[in-house]
């Protein structure tokens, strides 16, 4: 044997752990942890996050928004354009026509009677839909996901409405920039007059989105949830001012109109628009609006707490 096997196999046990480290006694890496992310427990964020949720469904398929423009510019274009109530009084001198037309429908054009009415209803149709979102999130799960997190019922609530807002008033923009390009008067309009219709044009939106949101808190059917759109959404239409004047309804329809606050909406809309002459005053006007949008949207906050559930 040769003198290294010899020194190898007199080595002692004990010797070979000095001559070869265990693996206990290498040195261990201590790990590094990243710090978990702060969670924004502030009400304000999550209400943002829904809204901002259903929003993204609606911008990122423009398609979508054309469609919603469709009818309310074919009522501009077509039934506006062709509903010439000028032609009935085309005979009379000019003066005389302006004068009929005034105390008729507020205004010297039918068409910008028309275009102002326009705006409500497209808020209308807007807020109509704002429960659906309701239903397809229940029926597809992500409404219990969102009762399960930290944020309230109430803000589920509110984001619902308030996506629901946002696309009415942008939608309501961009149908008052067509009635313009078709032939709407233009002459009174004011920026604090813009902006005092899409103020009342928002409490509109917002009383109506509450409605059709609180009418869904216990819905999962899609087609009941539709049948309740078209029991409300032509009686609130045509039992209002949207398209004709009051003075030319029957008495009993002029009640019915006197209670339903789309009319107050387009009262509101066509003096601060088109100067033309109210039915009622803007402070009547506003303080019904007020009334209605925080009425509906505390009932609809009260039963979310008690309707909504998982």
């Amino acid at each position: 044997m040769t003198p290294e096997e010899i020194r190898a196999a007199t080595t002692t046990t004990e010797e070979k752990r000095v001559l070869v480290p265990s693996v206990e006694s290498r040195p261990v890496p201590t790990p590094t942890w990243k710090a978990a992310p702060k969670l924004n427990k502030s009400p304000l964020h999550g209400l943002w996050a829904l809204t901002n949720r259903d929003l993204k469904k609606w911008y990122k398929n423009p398609i979508q928004l054309f469609i919603s423009l469709i009818q309310p510019v074919v009522w501009l274009a077509l039934f506006g354009k062709a509903l010439n109530f000028s032609a009935f009084v085309s005979q009379a001198p000019a003066a005389l026509q302006n004068q009929i037309m005034v105390s008729t429908f507020g205004t010297t054009s039918y068409f910008s009677f028309l275009s102002a009415g326009m705006l409500a209803f497209i808020i209308l149709f807007t807020a109509a839909f704002s429960g659906m979102s309701v239903v397809f999130d229940r029926r597809f799960g992500f409404m219990n996901k969102a009762l399960s997190t930290p944020v309230g019922r109430g803000a589920v609530v509110t984001g619902k409405v308030l996506q629901s807002v946002i696309r009415s008033l942008i939608q309501a923009a961009i149908v008052l920039g067509i009635a313009v390009a078709l032939g709407m008067d233009t002459t009174h309009m004011t920026a604090l007059g813009i902006a005092g219709a899409f103020t009342i044009l928002f409490l509109m939106s917002f009383g109506l989105s509450s409605l059709f949101v609180m009418l869904a808190l216990r819905s999962s059917d899609w087609q009941t949830q539709m049948a309740i759109i078209n029991l409300l959404n032509l009686p609130l239409l045509f039992a209002s001012n949207a398209l004709l004047p009051v003075k030319m309804m029957p008495s009993w329809l002029q009640t019915v109109t006197s209670l339903n606050p789309v009319s107050y909406a387009n009262d509101a809309t066509r003096q601060l628009l088109i100067g033309a002459t109210g039915t009622s005053s803007l402070l009547l006007d506003f303080g019904v609006m007020i009334g209605f949008a925080a009425i509906l949207a505390g009932l609809g906050i009260v039963l979310s707490w008690k309707l909504l559930s998982k």
